[in-house]
């Protein structure tokens, strides 16, 4: 699924950025997948203990896994979605299915997935049998739905033989429901007109909603599908059209079987959409759908172009063809997901495909291709090889994360796109994982069964920890043998699924044909390490011994790890580093503190030693999955260079240690002051990734901080390090009217403009209260640069009063552009007046407002809000069953909202106000944010000790540092 469940992860690469400078305060980066989440079940906690526990169920239907008995062969389906309410003021789809299977077992039991399905009877049964190529099926005794597996549940009176194939028919009809799950209805106006489409997001248990099938992974089936729908509007699905039938009074359109393929990959709607398109010479109908306005605005060009050069870029580095014959993406007005990789049909929310040059942002721009990117890599890895099971979404997730950048990197080089999964994966990977609250990558199966539990691995660390260690497996084969290893395991299980383990064997066989490669293990023996186990090793080098060790960094190191690992939290890691400023050989270190250079197959320790005038600087590019501490008198070193001559430490790097050195002072590892001291050398920094990863560890601060004295002295000293980067780029835009020509320097122009004026610089504040009040003048000419929209939207509302927010409110109404849309919606969430943000809290509850879709993010935006945060959390705490009763079921976003308002958590008081809401809400559940929920609590903890022990000292350093 696209990037951001938590918004789309490739989604989120372009709006998390604008997300945290549309905020009234600096907010701490959160990459988020915005996907779809099961809704979670009641537990009754009050009598739990004092129950034994349940036995299994014994019963097939009681059980969450389909047996192995039936495999789907074929589909045949057809379904006409009304886009009409009917008598009873409900809008619906009514369909037939049938589907061929054969059996492996025998039995007298058929299960097959169904979910708010009325089916219609036949002779008392919900299903017809029958036997094919001259066999007789058994007649059916009884049928029935089991609710809580969501079963259609079928008993034979006699066996189905091993080998035999067998029909099984169904009629039925459901709710073309405004849920975002399954086949639903999305609303939307164009030109005064309201207008409805149907479509559907399967992944990834919601295929049963829309019929009747075997809805796992590893059940893959070719569908053939036909849709009915009204004159004027056009049908798509996976395949291309075979032949479209024109009736007295709907059309009905066939398509061409698909590819033998998951059910979570089925696709399709029904709208009155256009579309464009590019010709190629590659024989593949390549196609950008949207709303007409928008396709007539422009708004799918920029899609449309890269497209084609990163399915080329695929079809290389895969060494296999595109496996089919068209490729549509289509952009929706409500879609929960940021994009979901439906084989031959992407569907996308239209933040995350349309990009307008009038009105679009830079970051839109770059969204836009990184989502583009991370959907078509899955058009191989994950649709033509797919995951067995659930439990190894990683593999899908993970690998997409990871090679999206390459994709993006070949469509846009200019970009340096590559450097950014260091910010927009690696350390949100770190954030989460250094938790006792963290899982491993691969869990095992049985510990992903439930519909929420397979909603709940779309994570974090599914998407973003699966990146990491993939680029860190690439980094140390080479890319050239990482890629061959691919090929290889595509063509193998092409059309088919595997394991995690499957990969590792085609990538060892690349490696043993590749003699000049060494390495200390087998793939199977290093990279088990960082995927069978969570969290990740801290290095840390004593550069006056030599020595170097690795353990489990947690935040908070009094926290105690209950799962258990059977490689006892150590790892095989692989170290890129530098001595005085030049590059060394690789080394490993396979246990606790032995260092081995493969070339030689030795063990040593001193290595890491280091003449009076050098520094030692280790995970070069932050290539490997881990954090570095060093010993005090290097990171003295390393604090001399960046004053001195920054320029001498890659820029990654320089990111490296700003991170690390929070990361390590939050843990109680390092001190708080010589964290604090990594920032002065900023005010000589021009690169985005370094003061990116600043801004997200200086956040981390305002949120502890902006309560309490330490707050005044924090603006002051951050006032003074970013005043010359403000300076910078009012005298290279010649006083902000034109754009920075690179395409980084534009991100690094939005953190000068926010961060100046969220400290108060008067001359940022004058700056974008003029803009706005230009806009507010003339609203039909709206001269501000997409780029920083959203920091002078949200700094001109949060200096005015209703009348800026009304205004905003009129203009985010007016927005035809989704980016544009997203820009003012976030901003309006940064006023400081107490009434409107509850007003604004009110109209997330009305989706004529608010799109269902963006509910929880807008809610997200005003817990970001200092003022808006208490508001927020009372809001949620008091509605959390309305809120997840209409938006839990088909909403990822859950998480992502705990977190958003839990992100300022640090006393006492706080703490017992989390576990209370968590015992007062056990019955209702907390869906995709249970998970979230946990790691609130422990975040929380951690942050009440630390703050103990080092508010002082902040504060005392902020002041003697802001004269």
């Amino acid at each position: 699924m696209g990037r951001g469940y938590y918004i789309s992860k490739q989604l989120a690469m372009a709006m998390a950025l604008l997300a945290v400078l549309a905020t009234s305060t600096i907010l701490a980066l959160s990459v988020a997948y915005s996907k779809e989440k099961s809704k979670g079940q009641s537990t009754d906690t009050s009598t739990s203990s004092a129950l034994p526990a349940p036995p299994p169920p014994s019963d097939p239907w009681d059980k969450y896994r389909l047996p192995d008995a039936l495999s789907p062969q074929y589909y045949n389906m057809t379904l006409w979605p009304r886009l009409m309410m009917d008598a009873q003021g409900v809008y619906r789809f009514t369909g037939s299915s049938g589907v061929a299977f054969i059996c492996m077992k025998e039995t007298d039991l058929i299960l097959i997935h169904s979910r708010k399905l009325n089916l219609t009877l036949f002779n008392g049964h919900h299903a017809k049998l029958s036997g094919m190529h001259g066999v007789v099926a058994p007649a059916i005794k009884k049928s029935w739905f089991q609710v809580e597996t969501q079963y259609l549940v079928v008993q034979l009176k006699g066996m189905l033989k091993p080998g035999k194939s067998y029909w099984l028919y169904v009629e039925f009809q459901g709710e073309l429901a405004d849920d975002l799950e399954g086949f639903y209805r999305s609303e939307y106006e164009e030109d005064g007109v309201k207008k409805l489409i149907a479509i559907t997001q399967m992944q990834p248990t919601y295929a049963r909603k829309a019929f009747p099938c075997f809805d796992e992974p590893a059940m893959k089936a070719i569908f053939h599908i036909a849709l009915i729908h009204e004159p004027g509007t056009v049908a798509l699905s996976n395949s291309t059209k075979n032949l479209t039938i024109n009736g007295t009074k709907v059309i009905k359109t066939r398509f061409h079987p698909t590819k033998n393929m998951s059910t979570y990959l089925v696709a399709f709607v029904v709208s009155d959409f256009t579309y464009i398109s590019k010709p190629n010479d590659k024989k593949i109908m390549v196609r950008v759908w949207a709303r007409k306005k928008a396709i007539d605005e422009g708004q799918g060009g920029y899609a449309l172009s890269i497209t084609q050069p990163i399915l080329e870029f695929f079809e290389k580095y895969y060494s296999t063809k595109y496996p089919l014959n068209k490729s549509d993406q289509i952009a929706l007005p409500d879609f929960n997901a940021g994009a979901m990789e439906n084989w031959g049909l992407i569907t996308y929310r239209e933040t995350a495909l349309l990009y307008d040059p009038k009105t679009s942002a830079n970051g839109n721009q770059q969204g836009v291709l990184i989502v583009v990117s991370h959907e078509l890599a899955h058009m191989w890895f994950g649709n033509l090889v797919t995951l067995k099971w659930w439990n190894d979404l990683w593999l899908n997730e993970g690998f997409a994360s990871y090679v999206e950048y390459l994709g993006a990197d070949y469509a846009e080089p200019t970009w340096h796109i590559k450097d950014q999964i260091v910010l927009y994966d690696i350390y949100q990977a770190f954030a989460v994982d250094s938790l006792v609250s963290s899982h491993p990558l691969s869990c095992k199966e049985e510990e992903v069964n439930k519909p929420e539990e397979i909603s709940q691995m779309f994570n974090t660390i599914s998407y973003s920890k699966g990146a990491a260690v993939l680029r860190m497996l690439s980094e140390f084969l080479t890319e050239p043998v990482f890629a061959k290893g691919l090929g290889t395991y595509l063509k193998h299980f092409a059309f088919g699924n595997s394991e995690y383990s499957d990969l590792w064997d085609h990538l060892q066989n690349a490696t043993d044909e590749t003699p000049e490669l060494k390495l200390p293990h087998s793939v199977h023996d290093i990279m088990n390490r960082w995927i069978l186990q969570m969290g990740f090793p801290l290095v840390t080098i004593d550069t006056q011994t030599g020595n170097v060790s690795q353990k489990h960094f947690l935040l908070d190191p009094n926290s105690v790890v209950e799962r258990p690992s059977e490689f006892n939290y150590e790892w095989f890691i692989p170290i890129k580093w530098m001595k005085g400023g030049l590059e060394q050989d690789r080394l490993w270190l396979l246990r606790k503190a032995d260092l081995c250079v493969v070339n030689t197959n030795k063990f040593h320790s001193p290595h890491f030693t280091i003449h009076r005038d050098e520094w030692v600087l280790a995970n070069l590019n932050v290539s490997g999955y881990y954090r570095v501490n060093y010993d005090l008198e290097n990171w003295e070193k390393l604090l001399n260079q960046l004053n001195s001559n920054h320029q001498k430490i890659p820029v990654i790097n320089r990111a490296q240690i700003l991170d690390d050195a929070f990361n390590l002072a939050t843990a109680s590892i390092l001190n708080i002051t010589l964290a604090l001291r990594t920032t002065k050398y900023l005010s000589s920094e021009r690169e985005y990734i370094p003061w990116e990863a600043a801004f997200r560890c200086l956040s981390s601060l305002y949120l502890v901080f902006d309560r309490n004295e330490v707050y005044g002295a924090l603006q002051a000293y951050l006032r003074k390090q970013v005043t010359p980067l403000f300076n910078h780029f009012a005298s290279i835009t010649v006083n902000w009217t034109i754009v920075p020509l690179g395409h980084s320097d534009q991100f690094t122009q939005i953190i000068a403009l926010s961060l100046a004026c969220r400290t108060g610089l008067q001359e940022c504040l004058d700056l974008t209260q003029t803009w706005f009040r230009q806009w507010m003048q003339h609203p039909e000419n709206n001269m501000i640069h997409p780029n920083l929209r959203s920091t002078v939207y949200c700094n001109a509302i949060a200096a005015g009063g209703a009348q800026e927010w009304d205004f905003g409110w009129r203009m985010f109404k007016k927005a035809t552009v989704a980016a544009e849309a997203t820009k003012l919606r976030s901003s309006l969430a940064c006023t400081r007046e107490p009434w409107l943000l509850n007003r604004y809290l009110e109209y997330v509850l009305d989706p004529e407002r608010i799109r269902k879709q963006d509910a929880t993010s807008t809610i997200g935006y005003i817990a970001g809000n200092v003022i808006g945060q208490p508001l927020a959390w009372d809001f949620v705490r008091a509605r959390w069953e309305y809120l997840f009763k209409v938006y839990g079921a088909g909403s990822f976003s859950f998480s992502n909202l705990i977190n958003s308002l839990t992100a300022r958590f640090h006393t006492p008081f706080e703490l017992s106000q989390l576990k209370q809401f968590q015992v007062d809400k056990s019955e209702v559940g907390f869906g995709s944010g249970t998970q979230a929920l946990e790691q609130a609590i422990e975040r929380t903890t951690a942050k009440i000790k630390w703050l103990a022990e080092n508010q002082e000292h902040v504060l005392q350093w902020l002041v003697s540092e802001s004269v």
